[in-house]
């Protein structure tokens, strides 16, 4: 469980390289990949100990990896947090969250444009427990600052939102939570550490969905809590231990060396999605883009500040009468797709779209949707790196042939 040791304040590119556990005595240069569900103790002392919590070391897979340890102490390393807590998958580091900290009576305020499956799990599951929340715009903070309540113990916000893009204040969020007494966490799966550190503004976890950007080749499933030791030991750990949410250690090794190229990629794709977002601008079909990097963005100034581009997701809604023609129109726009994938994941090499109303947030009802801003004419583009004119291209196959 030791850390590499590495000088101080390297860059953010050399850490997502370098960043991992020891090299065991065959001195790899290849982060290891440790399968194995359990683990060897010296002694019966040495086993009651480390069991215990006294000791240091491998007891069980259920409980640490070397190789899930390496993609911890790398991600947290990004992010700029002490520690990090990996899990299976992204819904399953929220669930570790949530029930890591909250207790029957207790209060979450979060976004109405989070992920459909959050909404859900907070708003309909957790509440079979007792759990209560409130629903407030993400770019309202009077509506954030408002919903707080004594019994308030974790704010939740995820920026930017999937699809539409929207961002929120990040260092406001915090003070208001740390006013409250409560927490903030920050879901930065779409910006990734490559382009947003919310630690240094104010939050204290950061959420994330491996599954995406940090591995970002859509190839495994993942999931991480970045925040301090105390939490990550004290709170997800002994969670983590008897929930059994753990990262397993291939996908843990695949996103470990997705994590070196993060940089790179985000910021070619981020690059190819300014110019489709500006491009989709001035076409005639296209009502409207959603992309924080676009000057017409409502929250692009906020963006700029928070982010180093606008990353490698873009939405936008195609012109229709109503919201029959619009699902109709939209749904011919991804049927004519002859490169491009038709795929509800993101963070692909591959650029991927899908039509939210019906997929992402699907579970939804028609209220939720309209609170969210989801329209029934939205497509969400996850821009890869194919080259930007093949993507345009493709996209006129369908845009073009509307009627």
């Amino acid at each position: 469980m030791t850390s590499r040791q590495l000088p101080e304040n390297l860059h953010i590119d050399t850490l997502a390289v370098r960043a991992a556990v020891e090299r065991s005595q065959y001195g790899e240069n290849s982060e290891a990949l440790y399968l194995t569900s359990g683990y060897v103790q010296p002694t019966a002392a040495d086993s009651a100990a480390r069991f215990a919590g006294e000791e240091e070391g491998y007891t069980y897979g259920r409980s640490g990896n070397p190789t899930v340890s390496s993609f911890e102490m790398r991600l947290a390393a990004l992010e700029g947090t002490q520690a990090c807590m990996a899990t299976s998958s992204g819904m399953s580091a929220i669930t570790l969250m949530l029930l890591s900290l909250l207790k029957a009576g207790d209060h979450v305020v979060f976004s109405q444009s989070m992920f459909g499956s959050t909404i859900k799990l907070i708003g309909s599951e957790f509440a079979r427990f007792g759990v209560e929340s409130t629903i407030v715009p993400q770019t309202d903070l009077a509506a954030w600052k408002a919903a707080v309540r004594p019994s308030t113990r974790l704010l939740f916000a995820e920026t930017p939102t999937n699809p539409l893009t929207d961002v929120c204040d990040i260092r406001a969020l915090a003070d208001i939570a740390h006013e409250a007494g409560a927490l903030l966490a920050v879901d930065n799966c779409f910006a990734t550490p490559a382009l947003q550190r919310p630690i240094a503004m104010g939050a204290d976890i950061i959420m994330h969905s491996g599954t995406k950007y940090l591995d970002g080749q859509g190839r495994v499933m993942a999931g991480a809590l970045c925040a301090s030791e105390a939490l990550v030991k004290e709170k997800f750990l002994p969670l983590m231990k008897n929930t059994g949410m753990v990262l397993s250690p291939f996908n843990a090794w695949v996103v470990l060396k997705g994590l070196e190229t993060l940089d790179i990629r985000m910021r070619a794709q981020s690059e190819r999605a300014m110019q489709v977002a500006q491009w989709l601008e001035g076409h005639p079909a296209v009502a409207r883009v959603y992309y924080p990097g676009l000057p017409s963005h409502p929250q692009h100034a906020l963006a700029m500040r928070q982010m180093s581009t606008g990353g490698a997701l873009l939405s936008f809604d195609v012109k229709a009468a109503n919201a029959e023609q619009a699902r109709q129109r939209a749904f011919h726009v991804l049927d004519s797709l002859a490169v491009l994938s038709l795929c509800t994941n993101l963070g692909d090499t591959k650029s991927l779209l899908t039509h939210p109303a019906s997929t992402s947030h699907g579970k939804l009802s028609e209220a939720q949707l309209q609170a969210a801003g989801i329209g029934q004419g939205l497509i969400r583009l996850a821009v890869g790196l194919e080259h930007v004119n093949d993507v345009k291209a493709d996209l006129l196959r369908g845009l073009d042939s509307l009627k």
